[in-house]
């Protein structure tokens, strides 16, 4: 398969602001219409402590999800899901079947430090 892809310039690129956080707490979102989780992130100084919805429940369960770093972008404007407002977007790619696995640094890095 061919891919057609939207050419865009490098200043397009530095407008997406895509950083690291640290998740500090995953509940159940049951009002979700796929199976997804409420995470709470920590991008450290400057950007704090945002909010995100997350279709990842096949690959991690809540308690393996807190503490982990994710890739996200920071700087979309926040979306209602449901009852829930997302502030952030964070980063994965389907597996073979389609299913969620998280963009994640193999270090430890500062939160909040931007990709680039």
């Amino acid at each position: 398969m061919i891919y057609k892809l939207d050419v865009i310039n490098y200043k397009d690129f530095e407008n997406i602001d895509i950083r690291v956080g640290e998740i500090i707490k995953a509940e159940d979102f049951p009002q979700a219409r796929k199976a997804a989780y409420r995470l709470i992130i920590d991008f450290g100084t400057g950007l704090g402590i945002k909010k995100s919805s997350a279709q990842i429940t096949k690959h991690y369960t809540k308690e393996e999800l807190v503490g982990k770093s994710v890739i996200a972008v920071v700087n979309f404007p926040p979306k209602q899901i449901g009852p829930f407002i997302s502030e952030v977007l964070i980063l994965g790619l389907p597996d073979g079947k389609g299913d969620i696995v998280l963009l994640s640094p193999t270090k430890k890095v500062p939160l909040g430090g931007k990709v680039f």
